[in-house]
């Protein structure tokens, strides 16, 4: 019996290793062009293991195609966009999974009805609105637009989560004298920790790539555009730098690389407890 289910892992994983090599080779290609030179690339594009390393299309990239300037700015919109969306999200989880609002399920039907809306539909107020505060062409339009539409995915997280938490927990504090904020904040956030997580990684990926919001309202001002918009720096009129697109995708893509790993864990605890609840 060990020995059929050794053979039948061992196909299994023989079946399944060309995928995954396959899968993965787009971004290792990526990696390998990041420290080839032009020519090697023009010659032979597809090898994966430069034959001469070279740092300097992540020096161009890094200076002449500003990505500097954009990865400052992609830290600051990310960041910012990560923490107001765990502010409304947690709130409002919170307030749908404990709270006796009249009309609730109204409220989520009415929120999970939203998912529907691609992004391009509720631009424009989104953009009149902005632009109506005087805070278009700045980083406060960038962190509103993306932040301010409802987050419906992590609203039900939290919301999910919040629903599984024993309601002794609650009551014990409310009877010592704690107030409906001072529970939520003392109590039930440090111990949705894994919804915290998941929601960070799942915000913090989509606002670190994020492309329309920031072209949208960066127009006159594109000193203030992230690396997503900066990308369009490496295509120009006739041609396309391949090596410096491929260095600027790479500084791009390390960030989420690592925040993904530390917050891995959590992850998974988020999406495993709140799909239990």
């Amino acid at each position: 019996m060990g020995m059929k289910k050794y053979v039948r892992n061992s196909t299994f994983h023989l079946f399944f290793l060309p995928l995954a090599l396959l899968w993965s080779y787009p971004f290792l290609w990526m990696i390998s062009s990041a420290f080839k030179t032009k020519q090697e690339m023009l010659m032979n594009g597809t090898r994966l293991i430069p034959k001469v390393l070279t740092l300097d299309n992540l020096q161009r990239a890094w200076v002449n195609a500003k990505f500097e300037t954009y990865f400052f700015n992609t830290v600051i919109v990310t960041v910012s966009v990560v923490l107001l969306v765990i502010l409304i999200s947690a709130t409002s989880g919170y307030a749908l999974a404990r709270g006796n609002m009249p009309g609730k399920k109204i409220i989520v039907i009415a929120l999970v009805v939203t998912m529907f809306l691609p992004k391009g539909v509720t631009i424009i107020p989104v953009f009149e609105l902005i632009n109506a505060l005087g805070l278009n062409n700045t980083y406060f339009a960038v962190i509103l637009a993306e932040a301010g539409p409802a987050h419906i995915v992590a609203i039900l997280l939290f919301m999910g989560y919040f629903a599984n938490i024993p309601n002794e927990l609650e009551e014990s504090a409310i009877i010592d004298g704690a107030k409906f904020l001072t529970v939520f904040s003392k109590i039930m956030l440090p111990l949705a920790k894994p919804v915290l997580g998941t929601v960070a990684i799942f915000n913090f990926i989509g606002a670190w790539n994020a492309f329309f919001v920031p072209l949208i309202f960066t127009l006159t001002r594109p000193e203030l555009r992230t690396l997503g918009v900066g990308m369009y720096s490496f295509f120009g009129e006739y041609s396309i730098d391949w090596t410096g697109f491929a260095a600027g995708a790479l500084i791009s893509v390390g960030p989420i690389i690592v925040v993904f790993l530390f917050f891995q864990r959590y992850f998974i605890e988020g999406l495993s407890g709140a799909v239990k609840g």
